[in-house]
């Protein structure tokens, strides 16, 4: 088989080098227009991005004079339901009609947009600073940017500035490579660099490209430092050319301030932030509470750790419960405490025999005691130092593979003695029936803790032919101790999460008598949730 891939590849290409050949000839029309750029005065060059703005704003102009037109007609107070429900289908169709039209006009314009960048990028690198004709958008940023001085009636851009709290000197252009990973990205697709490629310079390809619709692009980092560092970085290629630029990370929720940076034609921000402030916007009561506006494009960095690794934890809003008849958690906390302590003194019992079998030679049923440790309580101190000397974490993977074969068949001769069973990778706390029957103890309920089939005892409700009323006054009593049960062991579930999951001061703090959550990442308090 891979004598015949071999084969195919070296008459075809692998698929890598097709999709590069196909690209090539765009890459040229890039250099091409490149070059004509070269002999353009500063003002010249601004001017040719000014002109593929209005390109692009020429060529949806009907679309979207038709939607305002339809807009009016729906909020004036003529129009039935019927018909304003018809006006708003109408306008549906209308943007994505006009999605697709800017799709086609981006394409159109990327050549020049691409080398309008390269180009900037090169004068920076060329020179000190280059001097433009002074637009209001220039005087408002020389107000906050050291690096900027309006002269007259000219604006001076310095090729040194600060990003991330240093001083840098622009001294990149891009390269062959740079513009395909940018032709890639603007397609929608992954592109995978080499470190030293210079995939922060390539975002500023698609990224200046796509801004020039006016409708927002988003710059997603996996942390606040290269959201900020990145924004002030390659910020200035932008706004050389009248597109403002900014962070969500440098903001509150929900202020007038993180709105404003929404609006920008160019948002860098965190992945976290970016989704926060979108399940906070479908909380929104009103409109004028929303602070993100529609979706149209964005460049995810580090793809595979935002994708896939972040977003194993799901993104979580909560708010404040008020305290009323119902909240049970302190009425259940002590049989949880006492729950936790049982299962501490257990696993410490567990570890000292694995330990003891392990030293004398008998790996197998240290290995056992090792794994039902583990599966108590993953984060107990002396188990993670154990388990961090040699062999022992590979005698702990192999004892866990042989009882998860036959889709865990055998698992429960493991978690049996436990009192509950601790699953990290699914962020998840089970009890098992050693648990449940020692946190019932001390009720005179056998089934406190055990929730009813309520399908099967309605059908054998309805068997019984009662009268009407009373069947009736059966089932809400079913139905009533149903909610009761499983608000119950909710509650208790998540005092078991709380206290043998995570840890204070090191996932979350307690500040004035509020839970913090704290970053994984970076360790920092996060406000707002």
């Amino acid at each position: 088989m891979s004598t015949i891939l071999s084969i195919v590849s070296k008459f075809f290409g692998s698929k890598s080098e097709r999709d590069i050949k196909t690209i090539m000839p765009v890459v040229e029309q890039i250099k091409a227009e490149y070059e004509k750029l070269q002999e353009l005065s500063n003002d010249q060059l601004r001017a040719g991005s000014a002109g593929l703005k209005k390109r692009v704003r020429d060529y949806i102009a009907e679309e979207e004079q038709k939607i305002v037109d339809l807009r009016k007609e729906a909020e004036e107070g003529s129009a039935d339901m019927t018909r304003k429900e018809a006006l708003f289908e109408e306008i549906d169709k209308i943007e994505k009609n006009i999605d697709e039209k800017i799709e086609e006009v981006l394409n159109q314009i990327l050549p020049e947009a691409f080398a309008i960048v390269k180009e900037t990028a090169r004068r920076f690198n060329d020179h000190e600073y280059l001097d433009v004709e002074a637009t209001d958008f220039d005087k408002d940023l020389a107000a906050v940017r050291g690096n900027i001085e309006i002269q007259g009636n000219k604006a001076r851009y310095y090729s040194q500035w600060m990003a991330g709290g240093n001083e840098i000197t622009w001294d990149m252009v891009h390269y062959d490579v740079q513009l395909i990973g940018g032709i890639v990205l603007h397609q929608g697709k992954i592109a995978e660099m080499a470190t030293g490629e210079g995939k922060t310079l390539v975002a500023t390809l698609p990224v200046f490209l796509n801004a020039l619709a006016g409708r927002g692009v988003h710059i997603v980092t996996v942390n606040d430092y290269l959201a900020k560092r990145d924004s002030e970085w390659m910020g200035q290629i932008y706004e050389f050319h009248g597109l403002s630029v900014d962070c969500i990370d440098k903001h509150q929720p929900n202020s007038a301030e993180r709105r404003k940076a929404y609006q920008a034609d160019i948002t860098f921000g965190t992945n976290n932030e970016f989704g926060f402030d979108y399940l906070r916007d479908n909380m929104a009561i009103s409109p004028q509470d929303l602070v993100q506006r529609k979706h149209h494009y964005a460049i995810v960095d580090e793809v595979d750790s935002v994708l896939i690794d972040d977003a194993r934890t799901p993104l979580i809003i909560s708010g404040p419960v008020p305290k009323g008849e119902n909240q049970e958690f302190e009425a259940y906390k002590p049989r949880v405490e006492k729950l936790v302590s049982q299962q501490r003194k257990l696993v410490t019992e567990l570890l000292a025999e694995a330990k003891k079998l392990i030293a004398d030679g008998n790996r197998e049923d240290g290995g056992f005691k090792l794994l039902q440790a583990f599966k108590g309580l993953p984060k107990n101190k002396a188990l993670i130092k154990f388990l961090s000397e040699e062999g022992n974490k590979a005698l702990l993977l192999k004892t866990e593979n042989f009882y998860m074969q036959e889709n865990s068949k055998h698992m429960n001769k493991v978690t049996d003695e436990l009192y509950f069973v601790i699953d990290e990778k699914l962020n998840s706390v089970d009890m098992t029936d050693k648990g449940t029957e020692t946190i019932t103890e001390s009720s005179d309920d056998p089934n406190f803790f055990i929730m009813p089939d309520i399908g099967s005892e309605v059908a054998d409700l309805e068997k019984q032919n009662l009268p009407t009323e009373e069947t009736i006054r059966k089932k809400d009593k079913l139905i009533q101790d149903y909610a009761i049960k499983s608000e119950r062991i909710h509650t208790v579930n998540q005092l078991l999460k709380a206290y043998a999951m995570f840890e204070r001061d090191v996932e979350y703090v307690l500040m004035d008598n509020k839970v913090k959550i704290v970053d994984e990442q970076t360790g920092r308090i996060i406000e707002g949730r």
